[in-house]
């Protein structure tokens, strides 16, 4: 039987990029929680570094009292729209309280989540789970107000909520001097069922339904220095983006007034913008390495001309220039259907084989367990990937054209797809070149933007190993 140590272990070194310093910080909560006898269902979930939701890597059910689970969920998947408090908090590393969250097993509980950090971010969230008729507002000491003690700025607002605030294209909320929220628009309720709440906001805390990691102390001690000048902040959340502006109000109880405007249009156009100019760059760097490799052949056929095997020569090189004309023919062309990511890798071995015609000894070897079929966006994303890898390989690790292998791994295990690049070559100091190279700055930025995966690379005296990992 696996025990807590080997399963927190696997799932974070599976699902997320964090040290052995962070999965130790993450083991040594665990253990604490393993010799209390607590009385509630309490877990760690970590944010996966290949899609945009959290994963369950323990679960420590009650020594006093019955679990809410009849099984174990270590290692399932934490989901916005079921439980939007943990992933919250794994973003701003703000704690949540007494959220209504939807488990796993499809049962109603109340969560108070609190961050786990290192010394510059947050690496996990520690997750207190009660089922959903306790009593949580007891629990958290939240005092309640009587609408008579409502402000008349407040009234004169609810008043006029249909006709006014409600054709709002904004979200509108407004706190108490107590930061509880005391009124609300239609649309703020549209945002935040958007971020997964389940339950209605209204009488939340402010530090429950922050989206910048301001809590509402920090926002007071704002306001004692400036009552009139609005704080503005950009946040994301839920894979869209918004405008935070607060206002300070000065009626009686009311006290702070938060506006959210959602900017995702302008935000995915400029990252449109920005993705355009990255792939002409791309561009550039392929065209210019792919006609200073023709130049290159056509010299050496220049220089061979008169020999007895010019016609050998001539027609190599137009084998030559056509393979290179293949590989651009594919990154350019739209495919509609579903490409098999294997006859991709094959297409781009075989045009560097024939870039470096006189590294013959160098071997590349293609492995996989079976077909994968992809979508023609990522299919080209991945081309240029693996073709900058191979290239590196051929240019670095094996300079001098001696014999080696390079290996070109597949494996689909579960959502996860993983491509390797091996070579047994020189090897490099990863943290001084990597950075350095405009090849590799390629390779990251569409493993990240391209791919939303994960990339690691490894390298010493015996080789060097690249691996990127995305989701299908």
């Amino acid at each position: 039987m696996i025990d807590f140590q080997e399963q927190i272990m696997h799932h974070c070194k599976r699902h997320t990029g964090l040290s052995d310093a962070d999965i130790a910080r993450i083991t040594e909560m665990a253990e604490s929680f393993e010799k209390s006898h607590g009385q509630d269902d309490v877990f760690i979930d970590v944010l996966s570094s290949v899609e945009n939701e959290a994963v369950v890597v323990y679960h420590y059910r009650p020594g006093v009292g019955k679990s809410l689970y009849g099984r174990s969920v270590v290692g399932e998947k934490a989901l916005r729209e079921n439980e939007p408090g943990v992933l919250r908090t794994l973003e701003t590393g703000v704690m949540s309280q007494g959220l209504v969250a939807n488990t796993q097993e499809n049962h109603l509980v109340r969560q108070t989540v609190y961050p786990i950090k290192n010394q510059e971010s947050v690496i996990a969230v520690v997750i207190y789970e009660k089922d959903v008729s306790d009593n949580i507002q007891a629990h958290f000491n939240v005092t309640q107000y009587e609408d008579s003690e409502m402000s008349f700025m407040l009234t004169a607002m609810l008043r006029f909520e249909d006709s006014i605030i409600n054709q709002l294209e904004d979200a509108v909320l407004v706190f108490d001097k107590h930061g509880f929220l005391k009124m609300k628009n239609k649309k703020a309720d549209m945002y935040y069922r958007q971020l997964g709440y389940l339950e209605d906001i209204q009488g939340l805390h402010y530090d429950n339904l922050s989206l910048d990691q301001t809590m509402f102390s920090g926002v007071m001690k704002q306001r004692s220095i400036s009552r009139s000048c609005p704080l503005t902040t950009d946040v994301k959340a839920a894979d869209r983006y918004y405008q935070v502006k607060r206002l300070f109000i000065e009626e009686r109880d009311l006290c702070i007034g938060v506006i959210l405007h959602d900017v995702t249009e302008i935000k995915d156009k400029e990252a449109q913008i920005v993705s355009k100019s990255v792939a002409i760059r791309e561009i550039h760097h392929r065209v210019k390495n792919n006609l200073q490799t023709v130049a290159s052949l056509l010299r050496i056929q220049g220089r061979q001309c008169e020999s007895p095997e010019a016609k050998k020569c001539l027609n190599d090189s137009v084998s030559r220039v056509l393979a290179i004309a293949a590989t651009h023919e594919l990154l350019s062309m739209e495919i509609e259907a579903q490409v098999d990511l294997l006859d991709v890798i094959r297409l781009m071995a075989s045009n560097i084989q024939r870039c470096f015609v006189d590294c013959n000894a160098i071997d590349i070897k293609i492995t996989a367990a079976q077909s994968i079929y992809l979508d023609s966006d990522r299919t080209v994303a991945i081309a240029l990937i693996v073709n900058e890898l191979l290239h590196n390989s051929y240019e670095h690790a094996f300079g001098d054209c001696t014999d080696g292998t390079i290996t070109v791994t597949v494996q689909l295990e579960g959502e996860l797809v993983t491509v390797g690049v091996v070579d047994d070559g020189v090897g490099f100091a990863v943290k001084e070149g990597s950075y350095k190279s405009l090849g590799l700055s390629i390779v990251r930025s569409y493993v990240k933007d391209k791919l939303k995966g994960k990339l690691a690379i490894v390298s010493g005296g015996d080789g060097t190993a690249v691996t990127f990992t995305f989701k299908k």
